[in-house]
Order: structure tokens, then C-alpha cells, then sequence
């Protein structure tokens, strides 16, 4: 069903926001949208991003094939699809629209011609920040994140930001800074020309 354009969130407030260190968050039985700046705060260092030998190994054998910005609304429908979630029908209308001006992106993976993995986030200059991954193959997600991280370092990126840390995200090397930092972080990124591909 398509999202109510009136009832998403303006483009160009969005991108206010993400500039400033917020993202938002629908609450699950209302519906309503909440705005967060959470401190500590999540990162990957892409340049210190980790790789496990068994992922690396899996990677390398071709079992997924990596796509990008081929289905994003699915990608974003998918990664709604479970018991509790915050990615309500005014949040994929706003990141729809911002995908349709080039500014959020999806990195997927297909195998057999089925989706079966990936995950989205929004490219503001050379910060990108993560929403959210889903995974109906054991590995897809992790495979669609290790080529986001392949693109983000060869589009001249400096910021990788995933909000919280997870066990899943812990084991690529995301950590907690302080807030003020991560706000020094963004607003270096936000001064550096990177290019999504």
C-alpha cells in the first residue's frame, strides 16, 4: 500500500535533521514520529572495519549476488516486515522520496533471482547513515554490509553511522563515542565530496 505523501516527513526537514545529528523513529502502536540524538552514539570506522575470515570466505565464493538502489522499497518493506517495528508507512514514503532524489540508498542481495538480504540508509556528502538490514538467508545481510562498506571507502566516505551497537554490528568493529564527538565526526563529513556510485 503506498504511503499518504501528506503524511511523510518534508524532504529537505529530514535531511535538516540528519544533519544535525538526528534521525526519526515511528513509535510502533501509534504511529507517531519521534525524533532521536542518541548519546553514546554508533559508528563504524571504515577504516577499521573487520571482516570474520568464515563471512570473508563466503564473500568471496559468489553464493549472493550484490545489487545496489535495484529494489529499495522492498528492501525498506522488508526490513518493516517483523512483530515490532519503528519503519511505519509515513517513514518508507519519506525515504522513498529521498531515494527518488538520489539521497537514500539500498545495497541487496539476490541469490537464485531472489531477494534475500540487504539494508538502506540516506548519503548526505561524505556521511552515510544506516537505517536498518534484513536477512531470509543466513549471511545476506552481512554480505550487502560488506559492500556497502567497499563502496562508502571507494566513494571517498569518512562516516559510517548505525545509531546504536549491536552483537551483530560489534562484530564488524561498531563501537559507542560520545556524542560531541560524533558530532565533530558528521559535521567534518558533511564537509568532504563523496560519491555513493
Amino acid at each position: 500500500m503506498p504511503a499518504d505523501p501528506s503524511r511523510t516527513i518534508d524532504p529537505r526537514f529530514l535531511l535538516r535533521a540528519y544533519c544535525a545529528g538526528y534521525f526519526p523513529m515511528a513509535d510502533d502502536a501509534t504511529g507517531e514520529i519521534g525524533w532521536y540524538s542518541p548519546d553514546p552514539r554508533a559508528i563504524i570506522d571504515l577504516a577499521a572495519f573487520h571482516v570474520p575470515r568464515r563471512l570473508e570466505r563466503t564473500v568471496r565464493s559468489g553464493r549472493f549476488e550484490v545489487r545496489a538502489d535495484t529494489a529499495f522499497e522492498t528492501v525498506i518493506r522488508a526490513c518493516a516486515g517483523r512483530d515490532q517495528t519503528w519503519i511505519s508507512e509515513a517513514i518508507i514514503g519519506s525515504y522513498a522520496q529521498l531515494f527518488g532524489q538520489g539521497l537514500a540508498h539500498s545495497v541487496e542481495s539476490w541469490r537464485d533471482g531472489e531477494l534475500v538480504g540487504g539494508l538502506y540508509g540516506v548519503a548526505v556528502k561524505g556521511a552515510f547513515f544506516g537505517e536498518s538490514m534484513f536477512s531470509r538467508q543466513t549471511d545476506a545481510s552481512k554480505v550487502a554490509l560488506v559492500a556497502l562498506v567497499a563502496r562508502l571507502r571507494a566513494g571517498g566516505f569518512v562516516l559510517l553511522d548505525t545509531q546504536f551497537t549491536t552483537p551483530h554490528l560489534a562484530g564488524f568493529g561498531a563501537r559507542n563515542i560520545p556524542r560531541d564527538e560524533y558530532l565533530d565526526r558528521l559535521a567534518n563529513a558533511l564537509a568532504v565530496e563523496a560519491r555513493f556510485g
